[in-house]
């Protein structure tokens, strides 16, 4: 693991801690998710539409396999679902 006494500093972490906690905590069914988030996908269903490129909890980076198109997703660990799909711009 890296830390910032040999160089690396991850400006990110604190808030993707707390944002994973939060979305750790929600205790929504998929339907509640969908009605805050839109488009919600289970383990399996996310394999047939995208392939997962990295991830950094509680996102992961995505390229979806009908045009290619990367972005990114949230998600949570359990029940596991991914939601909140972003496109990048640059692609």
């Amino acid at each position: 693991m890296h830390s910032e006494a040999d160089g690396y500093y991850d400006e990110t972490e604190s808030y993707r801690r707390q944002r994973q906690a939060d979305l750790n905590a929600d205790t929504s069914t998929k339907s509640e998710l969908e009605q805050k988030y839109g488009q919600v996908w289970t383990t399996t269903e996310l394999t047939t539409e995208f392939e997962v490129i990295g991830f950094m909890a509680p996102y992961v980076t995505v390229k979806r396999l009908s045009d290619n198109q990367k972005g990114s997703l949230e998600f949570r660990h359990a029940p596991r679902y991914y939601f909140s799909f972003h496109a990048d711009k640059g692609n």
